[in-house]
This record gives structure tokens, sequence and C-alpha cells, in this order.
């Protein structure tokens, strides 16, 4: 049996996604600029798609630039408010410890420039208050940009508050929403957000693509020069096909949303329950305020890339953490930020679900994972230290 849980890493294109793309390859090819009728056919497209994509947020058409990506959108939103903020003296910036590193490097470069970012403690049920926002915030805040759901630990953070909070105070508000579109019910008119980043291949639709929400009014800088596209605000010939698959996958997932959702999230819990019977384990994430489909533990004793590939060999795909960083010896700094030290943060894994799985790769999941667990203890020398008392235990 294959079980694929790497869902928060991309997931696999909806037939809805691929049908809305074909046609946009071959027959209706236009530029969405050239005033042709191929090119307008083209236009009518693209502004249907981005209609699409509105009315799943709940803005207006014009407050929808399409993009490369959430990591592009997150660029131009921060970089954006950053300005804008530095022309009226403001340059202080909150956000949270464990951001997606699209938004941490923005901020990190942000700093190198004499901006001051105050990052919001998670440590307490490995999620952050409204509250700690509020406390933030101070005369020279030119920013908020917290992540609606964490993409590691699964933590869903009280977006509507902190938005209320930011409009009382007149600060402008950014969410990184990359895990939470299509799994989420969003609507930034009522939750006060001013800017949101999206990338479709994190629900059923094509990867290099993605879309950032504006606020009317509020005063992008662009990331790419070069021609009036996106009403002169994203130069560059829009990636029609991608675009449409992405606004017919999200769609999609917005109208079966509540259907879905419970059903993932019931296969989550189960999860949960099964893996915490391993001794020296820890869930990671808000227990309460978790995204559907997010499971991730810490096991104690254990090399996560270890784990990771013997859970391959059994056809279990997961990850430890954020696809972006695999490549990294470092422990994830999600899992430090959250108080695991550095011998359990390498000990994680994370199983990621949607609508695709099934109870039987559930149980699958469960009969293997403690057994591959338990192998890994009996040859490692870091347990035979623990349970010697040469450690002690931290889990």
């Amino acid at each position: 049996m294959r079980v694929y849980a790497d869902n928060a890493a991309t997931t696999a294109m909806s037939q809805k996604a691929v049908d809305a793309m074909t046609p946009y390859f071959r027959n209706i090819y236009g530029n969405p600029s050239s005033l042709h009728s191929v090119g307008q056919e083209a236009k009518e497209a693209l502004d249907a798609a981005r209609a699409s994509v509105a009315r799943c947020l709940g803005c207006e058409p014009r407050e929808i630039i399409f993009t490369s990506g959430g990591s592009e959108a997150d660029n131009q939103a921060i970089l954006s408010a950053a300005r804008y903020g530095a022309r009226k003296k403001k340059k202080h910036i909150i956000s949270t410890a464990f951001e997606h590193h699209a938004v941490l490097h923005t901020l990190q470069k942000l700093e190198r420039e004499g901006y001051e970012v105050t990052y919001l403690d998670v440590k307490k049920n490995h999620n952050i208050t409204a509250q700690q926002v509020r406390d933030a915030i101070r005369p020279d805040t030119c920013l908020v940009t917290v992540m609606y759901a964490n993409n590691e630990i699964g933590s869903v953070l009280p977006i509507a508050e902190i938005g209320a909070i930011c409009k009382e105070a007149g600060v402008p508000f950014h969410t990184e929403a990359v895990q939470a579109a299509g799994h989420l019910h969003i609507n930034v008119k009522e939750q006060n957000i001013d800017m949101l980043s999206l990338s479709a291949h994190k629900f059923h639709g094509p990867k290099g693509v993605g879309a950032l929400y504006v606020r009317r009014g509020f005063p992008l800088v662009n990331l790419i020069e070069g021609g009036a596209q996106e009403r002169g605000k994203r130069a560059g010939t829009e990636n029609l096909p991608g675009i449409c698959g992405m606004a017919a996958a999200l769609q999609d997932a917005c109208e079966h949303m509540d259907e879905n959702m419970p059903r993932v999230a019931a296969m989550r819990d189960r999860l949960i329950e099964g893996l915490s019977q391993i001794p020296h384990s820890a869930l990671n994430g808000d227990r309460e305020n978790r995204l559907p489909g997010n499971v991730s533990f810490c096991f104690e004793g254990i090399e996560g890339e270890s784990l990771l590939l013997l859970l391959d060999a059994h056809g279990i795909c997961a990850s430890s953490g954020s696809a972006c960083t695999s490549g990294s010896l470092d422990p994830s700094h999600v899992l430090l930020a959250i108080g695991r030290v550095h011998d359990v943060a390498h000990g994680s894994l994370r199983l990621s679900l949607s609508e695709y799985n099934t109870e039987e790769e559930i149980d699958h999941i469960l009969t293997v994972v403690p057994q591959v667990v338990s192998y890994l203890r009996s040859i490692s020398p870091v347990w035979r230290d623990l349970q010697t008392g040469k450690r002690q235990y931290i889990l």
C-alpha cells in the first residue's frame, strides 16, 4: 500500500483543476493583454478566474493579484507595508517566531535595513493570542504579519481577533494563508485582513501559481517591473492555464469544505490518538485550534531522517517539517520556537492528510509508525543511554 501523507508539502491536482487548465494550453492560448479576439478570449478567462478566487475569499476581483505562489505574495505584501510605513516614519513590524521562511527571511532582510521586528512567543499552547498582538503594537508599528495556520505543526491562529485589533489600531494586517486557503473558511472583509497570500498547489491546484489579496487602496510596491499586467502591480504575461486551474481548485475546495474537512479531521484525530500511545512522544501544535489534516509528533531517541526513509520503504510518504527546508540538517525553527530541545526536535514526524486519504491508509500508518519507531530505538545509542539512566528523558 502506498500512502501519501505529505499534503502540507504539496497536493495531487484535482481532476477539476486539470480540466479547467486544458483548454488554455492549445485552444485558448492568446495573451490576455492583446486586443484581438484570441487575446480577448484569454482575458475573459482571466477575469472569470479572478472573480472566482475573489468570491472564495470574500473580496472584490480587483483586489486579487496573481503571483507565482505564496512566497512571492508574502514578499510583496511585507515589503509594500514596510516601504509605506517608512514614508510615515514607522519601521516596527510584528510577527511570530514560527512563521514560514518566506516571511522570516523577508523580515530579516528588513531588519538589516533598520526595521525593528517583534517576534511573538509561541511556546504557550504552541500558538499566540490576540492579546499578545495588542500588547506589542506601538505608535511606530507599520505592519502585523502572522500566518493563518502553521505549515509544520498545524496551529490555527486567532485571525479574526487579530484583524479586529489591527483595524482598531490602524495597523495594516497581512496573513500568510498558504495552509489555510481551501481548508478553512476565510472572509477577508469580515476578518479585517488587509493582505493575504495563498498558493494553488496546497489545495489540489497546480504548482507555480498563487495569489495576493490586497485591500483596495493599499499601496503595493512592485517586485517585478516590465509590464502593465495585474493593474500594473505584477509585470509578466499571466500564467493563464495555472490561474484557471487554481481558481477551479479553490472553488471546488470551498464548495466541498463542509463535508471534506470534518472527515479529514476525524482521520487526524485517529492518528493523534494512536500515535500518542507511543512512549516518550509528544504532539506538536495547538490541540484545539488545529488544521484538519495536520498531525505533528516528536519521538524521543530517534532521528527524523531515518524515520522518514523507513516509512517510505513501507509505502508511507511523510515529512519531518517544511519541504522548503528538507535539505537542512538543522532542526526545525518551528519546533525550536515552541520549546522543543534540539535532540527531541530532530526526531519529528509530520503527517498531513487530505480528503483523498482513506481509513485503510490511517490503519496502515498506525500499524507501521510504532513498529518503525521501536526498531529505530532498538539500534539507537541515545535510546540505550536513556533506558540505562545515563541520560534523562525529556518527553
